[in-house]
């Protein structure tokens, strides 16, 4: 199997768990946080929506350099509805969509590079894309089903059942 078509499978189960989670995030609480030093809500639930784009961005890209003030567009900023997530989680997933459909092998294979806070990471782009994108996704997703519970909203089930849903 191709990398590529085995990204576009798991793009879309990872969206379609995505979309669960979002769907029960609740509105008027982007500021909500589980302690001074945790993400808010607002914040994580548009990392969970948007970071299916990134893949876009690293097939579009050899790197992104977090230090330089022009790449301050790529940093996710809250969403003030659960439709603006929603809808952008379908725009991300279609970018993602594309630019795997349109990719190569080969350039999967070259290196991509992130710079942030002077660190630098370098890799092939195929296993950034599964750190960065896919691992990182279920991390953060993860993280967003406990703020779930915290504010009274039912867990989705994902990767098997949860208190409040079979799966």
């Amino acid at each position: 199997m191709e990398l590529k078509q085995l990204y576009l499978t798991q793009l879309e189960r990872e969206a379609a768990a995505s979309r669960k989670a979002i769907e029960r995030v609740p509105e008027g609480q982007n500021d909500w946080r589980p302690h001074e030093r945790s993400m808010p809500l607002g914040q994580l639930a548009a990392m969970a929506a948007t970071m299916p784009g990134w893949i876009a961005m690293m097939v579009a890209r050899d790197e992104l350099n977090l230090d330089d003030p022009e790449s301050q567009k790529f940093r996710t900023k809250p969403l003030n509805s659960r439709a603006e997530l929603l809808n952008k989680l379908d725009e991300s997933t279609a970018a993602a969509r594309q630019a795997l459909e349109d990719t190569t092998e080969e350039h999967l294979l070259k290196p991509w590079r992130f710079v942030f806070n002077g660190q630098v990471s370098e890799q092939p782009r195929y296993l950034a894309i599964t750190d960065s994108v896919f691992s990182h996704l279920a991390h953060h997703r993860g993280q967003l089903t406990v703020y779930l519970r915290l504010n009274e909203a039912s867990v989705p089930a994902l990767y098997g059942p949860s208190a409040d849903e079979k799966y």
